[in-house]
């Protein structure tokens, strides 16, 4: 049973078709194919991804097998190139080739198992070089030992080589310049292969980070590419949740668990049924805010798991039933990240299920 009164959050799809374009118009030449992992950012893979075919999108990224598996199944006979970032981890191979993907091959170990598995014809596959990052991803060593023994890829079709910047967010930091001169490096021993290297703040970087292929993620659902909000990109996630009760607060009394805000004055404090339950972050306050009536309102108090206090004084409209936006157009994801000392990723992808999802 669903109360209409419950926390929702509603996704709109007509801005993730507009971020796309925005996007595309910073790629150029560039193929964009959408990173989908993680539910799309929390928001609906299945959904997002029937959106982003029908704005043009015909490769997507995700990061576990599982998502592959069911993103495959979602987008049904359209022919999707799906790439899974954890690449062909061990006993994986039979369903990665069952269901079409193409895993980004990370290792020596997972390039030798893929080929392998190539039993009865050739494979596509993408290769993963780490620039810097130190997360996955061949080092330069690595490649070296790879192109020496090529007979590691004779049953491969390799379709793309890819790198992942790690301080794109951060134009002018000097690892930006650092890894793209490595991945160049790099590639250039592997002219016949596609190359894909910037993500959604790679994009912004200009023309020099260009290659053939960029996977946006964050900006696609509503977060800037520096981790603020940008003109560009629209607002994708809207949480809202309801008033359960207004009450006032006499001067010198306390809101919430540990008494840690009290009332300078007598406030009027309204309680939202929303918490940390919810994915409304527990250390947003004292710096966090909701949008309501026209204007942002403070927290006030520690958030529970199921309720948070807001500052409503002077605000007539405040009474049980109505509705707070705690991220949306008039709240940007950033922005409620900022606050927790949190990142647009996190607050996207703990917006938790009992929040009821609305499409638009």
């Amino acid at each position: 049973m669903t109360d209409l009164h419950d926390a929702r959050l509603t996704i709109d799809l007509d801005a993730v078709a507009a971020n796309f374009a925005a996007l595309k118009a910073r790629a150029g030449d560039q193929e964009l194919a959408p990173a989908v992992k993680a539910d799309a950012y929390g928001l609906g893979a299945a959904r997002v991804a029937d959106r982003l075919w029908a704005e043009g999108a015909r490769s997507f990224y995700v990061a576990r097998l599982a998502e592959g598996v069911a993103l495959r199944a979602a987008l049904g006979d359209r022919a999707a190139a799906i790439y899974v970032l954890d690449g062909a981890t061990p006993g994986a191979g039979d369903a990665l080739e069952g269901a079409d993907l193409i895993p980004v091959l990370n290792s020596l170990p997972q390039i030798e198992a893929w080929n392998a598995q190539a039993r009865s014809g050739r494979l596509k596959a993408a290769l993963h070089l780490d620039t810097g990052m130190n997360r996955l991803g061949l080092r330069p060593e690595e490649l070296k030992v790879l192109l020496g023994a090529t007979d590691r890829l004779k049953r491969l079709d390799l379709d793309l080589v890819i790198s992942h910047l790690a301080c794109a967010d951060v134009p002018d930091h000097p690892m930006n310049a650092r890894q793209r001169e490595r991945f160049a490096e790099a590639v250039a021993l592997l002219p016949d292969a596609r190359k894909s290297f910037a993500n959604s703040a790679g994009l912004f970087l200009g023309e020099a980070y260009r290659f053939d292929q960029a996977r946006p993620g964050i900006s696609l659902y509503g977060g800037g590419p520096e981790g603020r909000p940008h003109p560009e990109i629209r607002a994708v996630a809207t949480v809202e949740a309801p008033i359960l009760q207004v009450r006032v607060v006499p001067r010198g009394e306390t809101v919430g668990y540990g008494a840690t805000w009290t009332a300078p004055e007598t406030t009027r404090i309204a309680i939202v049924g929303a918490g940390y339950a919810d994915g409304v972050p527990r250390a947003s306050p004292p710096n966090g805010e909701v949008w309501f009536d026209g204007a942002r309102r403070p927290m006030r108090g520690r958030i529970s798991m199921d309720l948070m206090a807001i500052d409503v004084t002077d605000c007539d409209a405040a009474r049980p039933g109505a509705m707070v936006e705690l991220l949306g157009p008039n709240l940007p994801v950033d922005d409620a990240a900022a606050a927790a000392n949190a990142t647009a990723y996190e607050l996207l992808t703990h917006i938790a299920p009992r929040a009821r999802r609305i499409y638009r």
